[in-house]
């Protein structure tokens, strides 16, 4: 784990219609030739995506796509594709040619980025083809624009400016525990090794906490649950507890009432999502009855375990409550359900494998629906009967 995970990166998304350029500025700004280049409109048949340090900003995710406006068989599935990219911006970065045509469908298209809430810059490329008078008309009616050439380079330098300036405005340090547990405190993270852990390595969350806590001068100290309890005897001033969420319930019994606990889902949930609509979410579970309908959202692939928590313990614990069968459905990655106003809950993972827009898009999406949404660790503090004290930072 010695780079940042996508998931943490802002994802700067190239929009624009078929052969505007996208690809060849996009190997303009990363200074290699990624992005597959081509005269042929439609080289681009879906997203593409490089990380890459953005000095002096940091790490981020840029992402090439295919061109809008395409209105072939072939090009409508490649435009829905697209747009579906949308809920994953966290900057666009509009291409056109400069021609009066393409700023009209600039113009209407952009529309799209406000929906989601999206700031975005204009970039009018290809400026090595167009006379000088088109290009001072274009500045006098687009102040804000960024005017380039991907053939010559020139306006490149200018545009990473650009970029960067745009991603600091707009910056929000989320941090995971930093803002939780003072300089110098003390952190007990509790990592059972079952049939579910990967052999040799910790999970991403884990990993990601563990970060946190040394970027923020925080101690940790990592027990599997069967030693936690000669562990805490050891350690004295503790000032956070965070477990595994399926480890919830025999955690809390050997962790004291004065050491404030959480898991490490319930923590994913601040940084990547709206912890507030996570737990109004797991109170709607009390209005679920045999037959309702729930929808289990997964951000990553894996190999599904007797331990495997979203697609065993969850709907067994659910089942439980109820007391009935509940109808479960299951997606995965950046897969998620159009129709959710058909189901009578969600329940979302940690999201350690996708950005923050994506989590806060899905929320937004399921309250238009008014279709309650949960997490894992969420439902699982609240199923074990410990929710008042795992989210009471």
């Amino acid at each position: 784990m010695n780079n940042t995970p996508n998931s943490n990166r802002p994802h700067i998304v190239f929009y624009g219609k078929t052969n505007a350029g996208k690809s060849t500025l996009m190997n303009k700004v990363l200074g290699q030739d990624f992005a597959l280049v081509s005269d042929k409109p439609g080289t681009t048949t879906d997203y593409i995506q490089k990380a890459m340090e953005l000095i002096p900003f940091g790490p981020v995710l840029f992402i090439d796509t295919a061109g809008l406006f395409d209105s072939t068989e072939l090009g409508e599935l490649r435009v829905s594709r697209t747009l579906e990219m949308l809920k994953r911006t966290d900057l666009g970065i509009y291409v056109t040619d400069g021609s009066e045509e393409e700023i009209k469908k600039y113009i209407s298209w952009k529309k799209n980025f406000k929906k989601y809430n999206i700031p975005h810059l204009l970039v009018i490329n290809k400026i090595d083809m167009l006379q000088e008078n088109k290009i001072d008309e274009l500045k006098k009616n687009y102040k804000e624009a960024f005017f380039t050439s991907g053939e010559t380079g020139k306006g490149i330098k200018a545009l990473k400016e650009g970029i960067i300036k745009q991603l600091e405005a707009n910056e929000e340090e989320r941090s995971l525990l930093g803002d939780l547990v003072p300089y110098n405190g003390k952190v007990v993270m509790v990592v059972p090794v079952d049939s579910e852990a990967p052999k040799g390595r910790i999970i991403l969350p884990q990993v990601q906490c563990i970060r946190d806590c040394l970027d923020h001068g925080i101690k940790t100290y990592v027990l599997r649950d069967t030693e936690l309890e000669e562990g805490l005897k050891d350690l004295t001033d503790v000032d956070l507890v965070v477990t595994d969420s399926q480890a919830f319930r025999e955690v809390s019994t050997m962790v004291p009432e004065g050491i404030k606990l959480t898991s490490f889902s319930i923590l994913f949930a601040r940084q990547k999502g709206r912890l507030e609509d996570f737990i109004a979410g797991a109170e709607a579970v009390r209005n679920l009855k045999s037959g309702s309908r729930v929808l289990i959202s997964e951000s990553c692939t894996h190999n599904v375990s007797h331990e495997d928590i979203g697609r065993v313990k969850i709907p067994k614990l659910l089942n439980k409550y109820v007391g009935g069968n509940l109808n479960f459905d299951f997606k995965v990655g950046h897969d998620f359900a159009d129709n959710v106003e058909d189901y009578d809950l969600v329940i979302h993972c940690g999201a350690c494998m996708i950005n923050r827009r994506t989590v806060i898009n899905r929320i937004d999406y399921c309250n238009d629906k008014q279709v309650p949404i949960t997490n894992y660790g969420v439902i699982l503090a609240f199923l074990t009967g410990i929710m008042d004290r795992a989210v009471d930072f």
